[in-house]
């Protein structure tokens, strides 16, 4: 019986680790606790301060498209696919992107607060399945933290990381940086963000990745990689 739990354990290891590799684990789960962090942490704490409305004039003349949602909500899976798609490639490129985007989430986090911003939406009518996403989205999303976009960042640094990447298809990078430009405009057509919104995502976004490699803070990552190794008895 236990013969049999080890092996069905080391299995479970196996596929794991064809998935993500061991060294990225840990950033995988700082990516996600960082980003709670930061989109939710400052929500709360900037709550009852002033926003600003950073609409340009050309904002009023996007179209409300509702159908476009669906790309919003799929930029998700997008962020699921790059990150761990990045992790694969080597551990060079999972702790440089990691930490920049760690890096950009932290520049992110200070501008929420120094410059709290809030976008006027739409009223969602009729009925539908796209409707109820969007009236889904607004329920679950409060209309803050506009400026830079974390959409637009998030996806940003998926197609970024995919420049250069030698075990993937060769299609690949163009199309992370096609559904990027799509998630790009879902930010603005259903009214989740405004223009000014997504060049500060990429370019809060670049600098975490030019932070990344000047600092070379990727060396964190593999610090944490080695401590955990070391406590779980394996090489280092």
């Amino acid at each position: 019986m236990e013969l049999r739990r080890n092996i069905q354990k080391k299995g479970i290891q196996q596929v794991l680790e064809r998935i993500v590799p061991s060294y990225a684990r840990i950033p995988l789960v700082l990516l996600v606790i960082i980003n709670l962090i930061v989109y939710e942490g400052t929500q709360f704490l900037m709550l009852h301060a002033k926003h600003w409305d950073l609409a340009l004039p050309l904002d009023e003349r996007i179209p409300f498209r509702p159908a476009w949602i669906v790309i919003y909500i799929l930029a998700y899976l997008q962020w699921a696919v790059g990150f761990i798609v990045i992790a694969r490639e080597s551990r060079a490129r999972c702790n440089r992107v990691f930490m920049g985007e760690l890096i950009a989430k932290f520049i992110c986090g200070l501008f929420f607060i120094l410059l709290p911003t809030r976008i006027d939406r739409p009223v969602v009518e009729g009925g539908g399945f796209i409707a109820w996403l969007m009236r889904l989205i607004y329920a679950g999303d409060l209309p803050g933290n506009l400026f830079p976009s974390i959409h637009c960042l998030e996806s940003w640094l998926c197609f970024r990381g995919a420049i250069g990447m030698k075990r993937v298809p060769r299609w690949y990078a163009p199309a992370m940086l096609a559904f990027t430009l799509m998630v790009f405009a879902s930010t603005v057509l259903v009214k989740q963000h405004v223009l000014v919104d997504i060049p500060a995502g990429v370019l809060v976004a670049e600098l975490g990745l030019l932070l990344s490699d000047k600092l070379r803070a990727g060396r964190l990552l593999e610090r944490l990689e080695v401590a955990r190794l070391r406590r779980r008895g394996g090489e280092v």
